[in-house]
């Protein structure tokens, strides 16, 4: 089953579909990037504040998928946060991680007295191209106009909490209109809305679990979308999204 792909404002690709590993530790992470990979999975999605960055490395080095192919994410934590400290922040994760690149480097959220400085950092990581690309996490439009006051690069992706449940149609919008791409991270609602019946009806219409209507719905909305797991039967299932297409109707009842 082929992966989908988005190309960034920068004209990089990025896989649309990716792993998230949070809360994710040991031998439990490992394995899961593991059965993720195999399973055809080519981006990764970590933080230096999950603690698991070294396991992350670990999983991607002893895969046989040639590191060319596999799309990294880490993010700069919040206690990492102001210029000097991003930077040092950055080379830590480089050492955890132990890999020949980061490809996607994100401030983690938009604290207030130091994103400025902090995003700055983040900026000169990549013209100085030690990163592949840089972006943001958890900015709604109005963080997201401030930035553009300051910015000399455009951020590239926007993860951001996005779901059904939470549907953000500003974000989605400005994002499209700026040409960032928006993420979405917890986007199966950490399975609290499997049983509502409303989606369930759809999932049978279509053969397909409640999560995988999820899934690909946030992938027809193009945007991208990074569910957790470390159950190799599910991660599995969260990838089989790529054989179908949701109806236009669906996709406004499910907006």
């Amino acid at each position: 089953m082929q992966q989908s792909y988005t190309t960034l404002n920068n004209g990089i690709q990025m896989p649309l579909l990716g792993l998230g590993v949070y809360n994710m530790h040991s031998a439990e992470a490992e394995a899961a990037i593991h059965a993720a990979l195999e399973t055809g999975y080519r981006l990764i999605d970590t933080a230096a504040s999950y603690g698991n960055e070294a396991e992350v490395g670990n999983a991607i080095r002893n895969s046989a998928i040639p590191r060319s192919e596999i799309f990294v994410t880490t993010k700069v934590a919040n206690t990492d946060q102001g210029y000097d400290n991003a930077l040092r922040a950055f080379d830590a994760s480089m050492q955890k991680l132990n890999i020949d690149y980061i490809d996607l480097y994100l401030l983690h959220w938009p604290i207030k007295n130091t994103r400025k400085e902090t995003w700055q950092a983040v900026e000169k990581l990549y013209t100085e191209k030690r990163v592949r690309a840089v972006g943001v996490a958890n900015y709604l439009v109005p963080f997201l106009e401030e930035l553009k006051t300051y910015a000399t690069v455009i951020p590239v992706v926007n993860q951001a909490e996005f779901t059904p449940y939470l549907f953000l149609k500003d974000l989605l919008q400005y994002s499209k209109q700026h040409a960032i791409q928006l993420q979405a991270y917890s986007p199966i609602v950490r399975g609290k809305k499997n049983n509502d019946p409303k989606l369930t009806a759809i999932a049978d219409k279509y053969n397909k679990t409640p999560v995988q209507i999820i899934l690909r719905w946030a992938v027809q909305h193009g945007v991208s979308t990074i569910p957790k797991s470390s159950n190799p039967e599910r991660i599995k299932q969260n990838f089989d999204i790529f054989n179908f297409s949701i109806s236009d109707n669906d996709m406004m009842l499910i907006d």
